[in-house]
């Protein structure tokens, strides 16, 4: 049974890697055998997450790509390939989110959310997917959101972004998984990150936020960890086009 979950030999892209989801899901695949190229706006940002994989005797190399940046992504696919000569597995969780009501929504902060999160997302999935294609396997895991399920409030730009992660997911998996690729998605629930601190801190929504997921508490990135590794190796072979919810049972309610 092991070693349908070991990545040994394996190589990651992990993009948003340098904290909280990202490089939770980047130490996980690293503890099951697998070495990472992870991924920041900066590669100096994702050089504590590198140190961390290096300390559990895995290879690994900082990448920095600004993901709404088309060139600087088509860059990022060509130097993942030439780091380690091939790409197994790539986890899509770089994204940005902003907040305003909808009526008062800018283009500028439209457009930014959508470029990040889900163009990005296809050009990179595109680049790398191709070379999988080429070699008859890989796996690609996109981050959605619950918010890919419902709409959110004063955040209409990341709700309509996740929900076309959900449904890139699915397309690309229709084409792709008769080649050997298996894509899927993770959406995580509320997770204590930098991302939610504001939230977190907000004695009011914090009570209410908490007071609706049956686990009890708020994810924790390490909580992504086993989800990825699933997705990423062999026991997923039979599993595409899935949005598998990490979210403490808060769909469930």
């Amino acid at each position: 049974m092991n070693k349908l979950f070991d990545l040994t030999g394996k190589v990651a892209v992990v993009t948003g890697a340098s904290r909280g989801l990202g490089q939770g899901m980047a130490l996980g695949l690293a503890e099951a055998g697998a070495d990472i190229i992870a991924v920041a706006s900066s590669a100096e940002n994702a050089a504590e997450t590198v140190k961390k994989i290096q300390a559990l005797g895995r290879k690994a190399i900082a990448l920095g790509c600004q993901q709404d940046d088309a060139e600087q992504v088509k860059q990022l696919v060509e130097n993942s390939i030439a780091a380690f000569g091939q790409v197994d597995i790539l986890v899509n969780n770089a994204g940005t989110i902003r907040r305003a009501p909808a009526e008062e929504f800018s283009d500028e902060d439209w457009n930014a959310v959508m470029e990040t999160n889900i163009n990005g997302v296809f050009r990179l999935s595109r680049g790398l997917g191709k070379h999988m294609l080429e070699r008859g396997s890989g796996k690609i895991i996109n981050i959605a959101s619950l918010l890919s399920f419902s709409g959110g409030i004063t955040v209409p730009a990341y709700a309509a972004s996740k929900g076309a992660v959900m449904q890139l997911t699915k397309a690309l998996a229709n084409e792709w998984a008769a080649r050997g690729l298996q894509i899927n998605a993770i959406a995580p629930g509320y997770f204590a990150t930098d991302n939610t601190e504001a939230l977190r801190a907000d004695t009011e929504r914090n009570a209410s936020i908490s007071a609706r997921i049956p686990a009890g508490r708020w994810g924790n990135p390490e909580d992504l960890a086993g989800a990825a590794v699933f997705l990423a190796s062999k026991a997923s072979d039979y599993v595409n086009g899935h949005i598998m919810l990490v979210d403490g049972g808060w769909m469930a309610r």
